[in-house]
């Protein structure tokens, strides 16, 4: 018979052993991803049966080999200690763009080139050479729509949201959420004002972001954010930090926003009264907080709902969707995130599935809770949105028990 204890250590022992060669593997990935991201569609392009004349050949090589040393010095000078927004421009423009060209390449390079073989298409050349052009076709056109869907203004998304403890007086609370504004090296002073207006638009009760407000510190991105000033609500504003503040000095963002007329929920919560009935509003911080080192600062759920009495419904705002197995545990009704971007640039959304429980949009954790997961409302790094749109979110919260209609 084996004994207990000893199997449990066994299976530690494995689990760690497995943990070390993943961390081993993980530091090795920020030398391999930029190789791979050109070297692709380098060869998808020029080394695949094209035959292209030398002089092609060797610029687009020289090309790649350019974006290959010049994406990672300039990402290092932007976001490293220099901080240095045109570096950063440069390096975060390249990242995207190589992303795309990697994206495309792969599918087409395997995808397009079967369909023109089974077709009879030509011969390897021609068949080669199609596939590059596509290649570079598509990724130009997702490129230039890509940056004008992440530069605009994002489209406002209604969302009606019953929950079963919502008073009846409560019913049509409405709910504006913004979250990743990730003001930064680009100038987005204009796009925040006009983001603002068009929450203004709304005419919202509670006005809530969910953090990421920007890279870089407060009083370096403080014209970028002001206009969050000018936001307007009825009831409340109410901000929580999300993992990018922790970058860069987050008390200084939640003594900015506190500045603007914004209630910083820091492991706090507190309460909106309407038709006679109340609604507990929660925040916690981001859960990457207590490792940052900064005194005070951790995600802490009992915190935020002390002295909040249990049968009233909750609202949470945490950062980062997967606070939801915490959230569900501790009787929440709604929590509201972003963290995700809705995974910003096709398909790295299924990347983001490997560390968070959802993406986008409603989805229910446990018998209670339910998580909206905001796509964001700007963009980090690459200035692209591919295939997820960014948005500015109007939740409708609906009682089960509709007040009477007025006569």
């Amino acid at each position: 018979m084996t004994d207990t204890s000893e199997a449990r250590s066994a299976d530690g022992a494995a689990q760690g052993a497995r943990q070390s060669g993943l961390s081993r593997l993980m530091r090795y990935v920020p030398m391999i991803a930029p190789v791979l991201l050109w070297a692709v569609p380098c060869v998808v392009l020029l080394y695949a049966g094209q035959h292209w004349p030398l002089p092609v050949t060797l610029g687009g090589t020289a090309l790649f080999v350019i974006g290959l040393v010049v994406m990672p010095l300039a990402m290092v000078r932007g976001h490293g200690r220099r901080q240095q927004d045109r570096a950063a421009v440069v390096g975060d423009t390249l990242l995207g763009a190589s992303w795309v060209l990697f994206t495309w390449s792969v599918l087409l390079g395997v995808l397009l080139r079967l369909a023109l073989t089974v077709a009879g298409v030509g011969d390897g050349q021609s068949r080669a050479r199609i596939v590059g052009y596509v290649v570079l076709g598509v990724a130009a056109v997702l490129l230039a729509w890509g940056y004008h869907e992440a530069r605009r203004v994002p489209r406002v998304r209604q969302v009606d949201v019953q929950l079963p403890r919502l008073g009846p007086g409560l019913d049509g609370t409405r709910v504006a959420l913004i979250t990743d504004t990730h003001y930064g090296p680009l100038d987005r002073a204009r796009w925040s004002e006009r983001v603002c207006e068009t929450v203004n638009s709304l005419e919202a009760d509670l006005v809530c972001h969910t953090g990421d407000i920007a890279d870089g510190t407060a009083e370096r991105r403080r014209a970028q954010a002001v206009p969050l000033g000018t936001v307007r609500a009825t009831r409340a504003r109410v901000y929580v930090t999300g993992n990018h503040e922790y970058y860069s000095e987050a008390q200084g963002w939640v003594d900015l926003m506190d500045e603007l007329g914004w209630e910083p929920l820091r492991n706090r919560h507190l309460l909106v009264e309407r038709g006679g009935d109340t609604l507990v509003v929660a925040g916690v911080d981001d859960v990457t907080a207590e490792s940052s080192g900064l005194a005070g600062h951790r995600a802490h759920l009992a915190g935020a709902l002390d002295g909040a009495d249990p049968d009233l419904p909750v609202l949470l705002l945490a950062h980062q969707p997967k606070f939801v197995d915490r959230a569900a545990a501790g009787g929440v009704d709604l929590q509201l995130s972003g963290h995700t971007h809705g995974g910003q640039i096709w398909p790295f959304h299924h990347l983001v599935r490997i560390d968070q429980p959802t993406v986008a949009g409603l989805s229910r954790h446990g018998t209670r809770t339910l998580l909206y997961t905001s796509r964001g409302t700007g963009f980090w790094g690459p200035p692209f949105r591919v295939f997820a749109p960014s948005e500015i979110t109007l939740l409708i919260l609906r009682s089960p028990q509709r007040p009477p209609a007025q006569p």
